[in-house]
């Protein structure tokens, strides 16, 4: 509240008027909503992200040690702001200057509220079955590689087995080497994906339901190596050597020489496979704490090792997400490209997981006042 001495009504309200339209402009004479959004959902989005990875990886190093993974999802996010202002102003005009002489009181307030209110939703029931433990569709797998991503690194993650070549087999406590003619194969179909000559389509049958085709181009355009890549691939998949197309299904043998038969893994599996490669204490294995892993698969080619999580007494300064348990800090390297990028891939499954009906996606309801 400010008191002023003023010698006139005019002075006054001169005065009032300069004060009150300061106290608008500093408050502002125009919505506060539409400024919010872009700062809230560039914050909101990077929070939820950052939790969602740190979430993740606890739960894969939870595993190592026989901990049930907990999943929880954030529901919904309501951040209601409200800004509210106030101007007053008064005087008293005295009839002499013996009692002081007119004088003015003008004040004003102004008050920022923000109440966001978050709520978390357990994965349980129905939703945990249909979203951790249900197979990755192999359309999904497989659409992924289309879109760019490495053929062998996502069948090696995501698959576990390709017209009965089985992948390393990995369960908590055991680690199987893979097959040498699932690894040749891998390879071989990363030479021709970054060759163009792979490609998928989708049809729709007379049951109105969806049949993937995997298209393997053929001819004198392709170049004698990737020919020659084909061909290899082809016979050590069993497939016939003259077709182009062959239909893509779920199963653990093809039922005929032009499809091709992949077994893929859920994502329970999936962050087993990643939990066997956390680099737990030793004495958290000795001890019995944690189950043994990859340091104790001495017949695993380290070029199938998909991920390295760390751990140490001390936090890592230059890491990419990390998490705290079990009095021990548990980081994947910012420097490791192929760990950064499993990891990423295992994030991506997450979406490719949910093949039950869609449910709403977390709200971000901002009202303003």
């Amino acid at each position: 509240m400010i008191r002023l001495r003023i010698n006139s009504f005019q002075e006054f309200a001169l005065r009032a008027a300069c004060l009150g339209g300061l106290l608008l402009a500093a408050t502002g004479c125009r919505s506060i909503g539409p400024a919010t959004v872009p700062r809230d959902r560039s914050e909101y989005s990077t929070a939820i992200a950052d939790s969602w990875k740190r979430q993740t990886l606890l739960n894969i190093v939870k595993m190592r040690y026989l901990d049930p993974p907990i999943f929880v999802d954030v529901g919904q996010i309501v951040a209601g702001y409200s800004l509210e202002t106030s101007l007053s102003a008064g005087g008293s005009f005295a009839e002499t200057t013996i009692l002081g002489g007119d004088t003015a009181t003008v004040g004003g307030a102004a008050r920022f509220t923000d109440r966001p209110t978050i709520t978390y939703v357990p994965l349980t029931g129905n939703n945990f079955i249909r979203g951790l433990l249900t197979p990755v569709p192999p359309q999904s797998v497989f659409f992924l590689i289309q879109s760019g991503y490495p053929a062998d690194g996502v069948l090696l993650i995501a698959a576990s087995s390709l017209n009965g070549l089985k992948n390393q087999e990995v369960s908590l406590g055991n680690v199987a080497p893979p097959a040498p003619a699932f690894l040749r194969v891998l390879e071989l179909l990363r030479k021709i994906q970054l060759s163009g000559a792979v490609g998928l389509r989708v049809e729709m049958d007379v049951q109105k339901q969806e049949t993937t085709i995997l298209t393997f181009r053929r001819g004198t355009d392709l170049s004698p190596e990737i020919a020659e890549a084909s061909r290899e691939m082809r016979r050590l998949l069993g497939l016939d050597p003259e077709a182009t197309e062959f239909k893509l299904v779920f199963a653990a043998a093809a039922a005929s020489s032009t499809e091709i038969a992949v077994v893929t893994r859920s994502l329970i599996q999936l962050m087993q496979g990643l939990a066997i490669q956390v680099d737990v204490p030793a004495e958290h294995v000795t001890q019995g704490r944690a189950v043994p892993g990859w340091e104790s698969a001495s017949a695993m080619p380290d070029a199938t090792r998909l991920i390295r999580i760390h751990s140490s007494k001390s936090k890592h300064q230059d890491a990419a997400v990390a998490i705290d348990y079990r009095g021990h800090s548990f980081w994947i390297d910012d420097r490791d490209l192929k760990s950064k990028r499993t990891f990423s891939f295992m994030m991506m499954m997450f979406a490719l997981a949910n093949t039950g009906q869609k449910e709403n996606l977390p709200l971000i309801t901002i009202p303003a006042q």
